[in-house]
């Protein structure tokens, strides 16, 4: 029996489908572009999957979705229900045909909303999500959830918290550009908390959930146990690329200045020096344990 692997071509997808070949899997991709002579060409947001794509199928991994767009995400809404939610429905109700045992989705922890103040979220801190991105994965998650209990097919959910590693994309790779170059500013120590996941260890616990009984209908969010302030990410980034760590920093009085005066960027500094922490405690006590941290990172891992 073979593995689907949707989303094989992007960040975390190419590190998994490298994994499970390790292992030696057989791996079948479902893709928008051909990565390799067992891809299924399938464009998630416009075509409907085919029929035959999971014939000898036991496991999906299903990581294609649309994520954070630099667009304005509400004038792309309409994509990201296509993709994240639709064609998420399609390709579970398909499995069930098709005779898959096992779905694991991975979601993202915004679909779980804000953490509580002063707390690291875990599975059970439900609250409503602030945007269409982290909307369309809990609407995903809660279809999927209900596609197994009913069919009884296993269904696994992971919630990665930061993924970092090689080519690592979104706001790391811009801050990780930016010291590289010498024009991101040094950050204050605010103490806030950010929890984070290395690829490969993502990766592990991803396959982990798909082998274990126990993980059938559970969520699970996916951090590498510790927790960091932004100016720790900082200095781990300046140490990554051999730049030395400023021994100065912004004033935080300064981002919030410019908050005040250009709207625009408020939440661009709310994300940068505010809370994002979650626990990863449920995921341990299915035995997962972190490889990797951010102390351990060097230019390799970027």
């Amino acid at each position: 029996m073979a593995n689907l692997v949707t989303g094989g071509a992007g960040f975390i997808g190419r590190r998994l489908v490298v994994a499970l070949q390790q292992k030696k899997a057989d791996v079948r991709l479902l893709s928008r572009s051909k990565q390799n002579e067992e891809t299924i060409i399938c464009d998630l947001g416009f075509d409907q999957i085919p029929d035959n794509a999971l014939i000898g199928i036991d496991t999906i991994f299903h990581l294609a979705g649309v994520a954070h767009n630099v667009r304005d995400a509400s004038k792309i809404a309409d994509l990201y229900y296509k993709v994240n939610v639709r064609a998420t429905i399609q390709l579970a109700n398909l499995a069930v045909k098709s005779g898959v045992k096992r779905f694991v989705f991975v979601s993202s922890v915004k679909a779980g909303g804000k953490p509580p103040r002063g707390a690291c979220a875990n599975e059970k801190d439900q609250k409503n999500t602030e945007d269409v991105y982290g909307k369309t994965k809990r609407e995903a998650e809660l279809a999927l959830l209900e596609i197994g209990k009913e069919s009884g097919m296993h269904v696994s959910i992971i919630r990665p918290s930061l993924v970092y590693g090689p080519n690592l994309k979104g706001n790391l790779k811009f801050m990780l550009s930016g010291i590289k170059k010498g024009w991101f500013p040094p950050i204050p120590e605010t103490g806030n908390r950010r929890v984070m996941i290395h690829v490969d260890d993502l990766v592990r616990a991803i396959i982990l959930v798909a082998g274990d009984k126990r993980a059938n209908g559970e969520i699970f969010i996916a951090t590498d146990g510790i927790t960091h302030s932004s100016r720790e990410i900082y200095n781990a980034l300046c140490g990554a690329t051999g730049k030395l760590t400023p021994k100065w920093s912004v004033p935080k009085i300064f981002f919030d200045i410019a908050a005040l005066i250009i709207p625009s960027i408020k939440d661009k500094i709310s994300k940068l020096l505010g809370d994002e922490c979650y626990s990863s405690v449920k995921l341990e006590e299915f035995g997962f344990k972190a490889r990797k941290s951010l102390k351990d990172i060097n230019e390799t891992d970027f």
